[in-house]
């Protein structure tokens, strides 16, 4: 089994876990109730999705 001979530099790990960072989500709002949620998602406050109501909400029953 291969060992390595010599020991990686603190630049060259960090280099490699340079994209490892999370990224915030993107959000857009709501068109019908002006919330954020996630874009191509049902909205959670309100139900709608592409301009018609698509889940039943509390608010909207």
């Amino acid at each position: 089994m291969a060992n390595p001979k010599r020991r990686h530099s603190k630049a060259r790990r960090d280099k490699r876990r340079a994209h490892d960072a999370l990224r915030s989500p993107s959000l857009t709002r709501c068109p019908q109730c002006d919330e954020p949620k996630l874009p191509h998602r049902v909205c959670p406050s309100c139900g709608h999705y592409k301009g018609r109501e698509v889940v039943a909400t509390e608010t909207s029953a």
